[in-house]
């Protein structure tokens, strides 16, 4: 590498430094505000994180960095530049051009907005209290969609915000995913109502006390594979994760005394973020090159952990020993087919994040159909309870006693996170695939489930997903992973096998 060339990469690397650091200390005050911050220190808290965004927003678009990134840009059209370092100035350059579009003081006052809007959403919800809430979506709304005039006048602001989440969504195809998905889910649901069957579940709701719960996450966290040393536990509304540094990822999640398999279900699930965040590549730390491709990726990993893995018929094995161990009052006489039927009982439910896989894509479309409505101009904030409310009874045919279990249920909204939930559909779809490709490659699956020993799955996992951080996109990862591009026609294969040999339809 020339001489200039070895200098701007020392100058970018002090760059990517100095905006990793600005944002490191950006998630860790929204953690401790969704965590164990008190709620009256919510605008003081809003007022440094605007500054700290400020000051990111301020280095990352500066006409210096700028020149930097477009002589390493230059660089690389030569030729003078490969590998690892062609990937940082590509993925820079990306967020350069993106951050750019939006004036300083705009990002300052987005990022004020939305911690605002996140501590009034929590009030919201324990109150029951969409009014106190539904001013923050208009300007919200608003706001994204003034940002995505502002990215690219020229097409949807939906879809701007749908690439924000998964580069290269559009709603067409999402449209197109939900349709096919949609014509073998309804028919599944439809058939398991009129088979009029459910197991045994009442075990589920045995009263297991805090201080248990605790020991079981941390039982989790061990069977996924993450290192303790690794992580921390906190607790909040709404669970969620965030990777921080390398050996830094973090898991937040909420107890109730009377669901034990609420908080099972949700430590695995924000432990497959956490240890996507801690399998990227060292050598991508500090970079921007570190953290998660997309949000249908992380939510890939997420939800195989949650479903694939952990609501498998050999995972119950690993899974009933820690029950028994720290609740044997009740897990002792149950049974691991019994296990295996009660936390895949499929019926229709209020709450997303409790869904079982079948009806989970349903809550998808509600919410999806909802925000195509506000950003198309057609509905407003005020509209929500009421079209909640419809397309509940819609998509599954059960009416929504109160705010807190509909349209206040998520945290995304009070966060700006409009186009973030078609992701966790498109995450479930990638996991068929990957399975299939995963098998394929001699890997054991089942064996790993029933062992409790994971390890095989992380290495393929590991290999093919996470090293990567946000070096490939989403279609590059999945198509390098299974040898073909995106295909929503295994997820659809995989619920129809699942869910008909557990109702026998």
């Amino acid at each position: 590498m020339a001489d200039d060339v070895k200098k701007l990469s020392r100058k970018l690397r002090r760059l990517e430094r100095k905006l990793w650091t600005r944002e490191y200390l950006l998630k860790i005050a929204e953690f401790d505000g969704a965590t164990i911050a008190p709620q009256n220190g919510a605008e003081a808290r809003g007022e440094a994180m605007a500054a700290l965004a400020g000051a990111h927003h301020e280095l990352l678009t500066s006409e210096k960095s700028r020149d930097l990134v477009r002589s390493l840009e230059k660089a690389a059209r030569k030729g003078r530049i490969s590998g690892q370092l062609a990937d940082e100035v590509r993925v820079l350059a990306r967020d350069q051009r993106e951050a750019s579009a939006v004036p300083t003081e705009e990002e300052a006052a987005w990022t004020r907005l939305v911690c605002e809007a996140d501590t009034v959403w929590h009030r919201a919800k324990t109150a029951n209290d969409w009014a106190s809430f539904e001013p923050y979506v208009d300007r919200i709304v608003a706001a994204l969609k003034q940002r995505a005039e502002r990215l690219d006048a020229s097409r949807d602001p939906y879809d701007v915000m749908l690439d924000q989440y998964e580069r290269g969504l559009t709603a067409a195809q999402f449209d197109a995913f939900c349709e096919q998905v949609r014509a073998t889910v309804v028919p599944l649901v439809h058939g398991i109502v009129q088979r009029g069957y459910q197991p045994d579940a009442s075990f589920l709701s045995d009263r297991v006390p805090d201080a248990v719960q605790r020991q079981i996450s941390f039982d989790l966290i061990d069977l996924v594979g993450i290192d303790r040393a690794d992580t921390a536990l906190a607790f909040t509304e709404h669970p969620f994760s965030e990777g921080f540094a390398p050996g830094d990822a973090r898991i937040a999640t909420h107890i109730y005394e009377d669901n034990l398999i609420s908080n099972v279900y949700s430590i695995i699930h924000e432990a497959g973020h956490a240890i996507y965040e801690l399998g990227v590549d060292p050598d991508y730390a500090y970079t921007c090159l570190a953290g998660g491709t997309s949000m249908g990726i992380h939510e890939s990993q997420s939800r195989f952990f949650e479903n694939i893995v952990g609501r498998s018929r050999p995972f119950m094995g690993p899974l009933l020993k820690i029950l028994r161990r720290r609740v044997p009052d009740t897990y002792d006489d149950v049974s691991e087919d019994e296990l295996y039927r009660a936390v895949n009982i499929a019926q229709p439910s209020l709450i997303r994040t409790e869904a079982d896989e079948l009806t989970y894509p349903l809550h998808i479309m509600i919410r999806y159909e909802i925000e195509r409505l506000l950003f198309a101009g057609e509905a407003r904030a005020c509209d929500i309870p009421r079209l909640w409310a419809e397309l509940t009874r819609k998509y599954l045919g059960i009416e929504v006693p109160d705010d807190t279990r509909g349209c206040l249920q998520d945290t995304h909204w009070s966060g700006g996170s409009f186009g973030y939930f078609p992701t966790y559909a498109l995450g479930s779809a990638y996991d068929a695939q990957l399975v299939e490709a995963m098998v394929a490659e001699g890997v054991d699956l089942g064996e790993a489930c029933a062992s409790g020993d994971l390890s095989p799955v992380r290495a393929w996992l590991g290999a093919k997903i996470w090293r990567w951080g946000r070096s490939k996109d989403a279609p590059e990862l999945i198509g390098g992973a299974c040898g073909a591009p995106f295909d929503a026609s295994y997820y659809c294969s995989y619920l129809a096998r699942k869910f008909g040999a557990l109702y026998a339809l």
